[in-house]
């Protein structure tokens, strides 16, 4: 009897190490795995990194709003029978809520893990004109800086396997009466002597709170400050989904992916002019996938961030590993750009099979930092990207990037390793290349391969910093 049960202890406990050593291998395995990538050259690495990007699943467990109250008449706020719905699906371990056709008025959605938000065609979720609404602040962003303020739209914190998709439309309500006044711009509503981010309580406040390290918990703001939402925030989270929803009459920022890794964007729709209406922000974001979107925003249509400032360099992680491909840019200030809040850095960008072209898109492919963001761009790869209209120029870097007060520090920014191929642009603007190096940064390694560009004023301006390399390279006809 002893003997058995020595042998059966013995069999557990090597059971119990077998189980602890292939769990470690695995470990070592994926380690070595993101090493591998790292060691990649080009588009091997985009290949490489789009097959660890996991799409979220979920059970087959539909939770309808109307189950659980909701009305469909676009005046009854639904915000309890979206809680209740989600809370519902979060429950029963994952699954489908779904929003059918009609317009349904509601306050801010927090999805919880597992949960996969789903408009049908027909579907229109009308986000409250109330402030109140937005209330209690949560831990969000605002131009890169982490604080307490409103809500934002659609909110996901420390969840995992989350999704928004379908065929409907998510419209934030906001127009010049409704957030956008607070940007402080008279063409946005603003009118003489009402309240505006750049009051002294507002953003001055949070840019010392940012400068003296102030802990996020007490950096508070929402009710009594005017600081607008972002539209849709997943705050450190894994595996999201959007897809296929269009997102009208933004807040603010549009898609917001913060401290969150392995992100899909396919087939969304982002038609919003607003201000600071980018279209998609991945920031400290890790394996990003946007895919067969539409941007016509009323900022950058994809703008890839880490934080501004003292912000970016305490949270220090940079962006990286962030893939578009099949996409059209319309209006916006860039199509596919790096910064201006880029403290932490961002690495291995990959834009393809694009299409930008508008009178009112201002550049292709940006760059924008300066000396009090510092920060680093490495690798940057761009190919098959047709450019009709751009006002600008086709590739801008700019190192002196200032829209508030002065914007000199020591943090001196390092961009190399920019590998454009296979683009053509029928109309280029003011200039085909426009670099805005300054003394003591680093800009290296900018080359461009097969690119022909027509109708620019000036075929290149380049200030401190090194030149490009051009491999058979037409700007208004002459070989560069």
């Amino acid at each position: 009897m002893i003997s058995r049960l020595r042998i059966l202890i013995f069999a557990s406990c090597a059971i119990l190490f077998s189980c602890k050593y292939e769990k470690k291998e695995s470990e070592n395995v994926a380690e070595v795995k993101t090493e591998e990538i790292q060691d990649l050259e080009g588009w091997d690495k985009a290949e490489a990194i789009l097959k660890e990007i996991k799409i979220p699943q979920f059970q087959d467990k539909k939770f309808n709003v109307l189950d659980y109250g909701a009305v469909a008449d676009g005046t009854t706020k639904n915000s309890e029978a979206f809680k209740k719905a989600i809370a519902a699906c979060n429950e029963a371990g994952g699954g489908m809520v779904i929003v059918p056709s009609g317009k349904f008025l509601t306050g801010p959605i927090h999805l919880k893990s597992n949960v996969n938000l789903h408009l049908e065609e027909g579907a229109e979720v009308l986000f409250s004109k109330e402030k109140q609404d937005y209330l209690p602040v949560v831990h969000t962003s605002y131009e890169g800086v982490e604080l307490m303020n409103y809500s934002p739209l659609i909110y996901a914190f420390e969840q995992e396997n989350i999704a928004v998709t379908g065929k409907g439309t998510f419209n934030g309500q906001a127009d010049n009466e409704n957030w956008w006044p607070w940007c402080g711009a008279e063409r946005y509503g603003h009118k003489e002597g009402t309240p505006q981010q750049k009051d002294d309580h507002n953003l001055p406040s949070l840019r010392k709170m940012n400068e003296e390290g102030t802990p996020v918990a007490d950096r508070v703001f929402g009710e009594g400050h005017q600081l607008r939402p972002t539209f849709f925030e997943s705050f450190s989270c894994e595996n999201v989904l959007v897809q296929g929803v269009t997102f009208t009459n933004a807040p603010f920022w549009v898609i917001h992916p913060i401290k969150s890794n392995n992100i899909t964007v396919d087939g969304v729709t982002v038609n919003s002019h607003g201000p600071n209406n980018d279209g998609c922000d991945p920031e400290y974001a890790k394996n990003v996938h946007i895919k067969n979107c539409l941007f016509n925003t009323g900022d950058d249509c994809i703008a890839i961030k880490s934080g501004r400032n003292d912000d970016g360099r305490r949270v220090n992680i940079p962006s990286e590993n962030i893939i578009v491909e099949d996409c059209e840019m319309k209006d916006g200030h860039g199509g596919v750009v790096m910064g201006s809040e880029i403290s932490a850095g961002v690495r291995n960008v990959f834009v393809r099979n694009c299409t930008m072209d508008s009178p009112n898109l201002d550049r292709a492919i940006r760059i924008k930092t300066n000396t009090l963001r510092g920060g680093f761009v490495d690798g940057v790869y761009v190919k098959n990207v047709k450019v009709g209209q751009v006002k600008e120029a086709m590739l801008k870097v700019n190192l002196h990037y200032g829209i508030y007060d002065n914007q000199d520090g020591e943090f001196f920014p390092e961009i190399s390793n920019i590998y454009m191929e296979d683009v053509t642009v029928k109309n280029a603007g003011k200039y085909g290349i426009l670099i805005a190096g300054r003394e003591g940064s680093k800009v290296s390694n900018i080359n461009l391969k097969n690119i022909t560009i027509d109708g620019a004023d000036t075929a290149e301006k380049i200030t401190d910093a090194d030149p490009v390399n051009y491999e058979n390279v037409i700007i208004n006809g002459e070989k560069m």
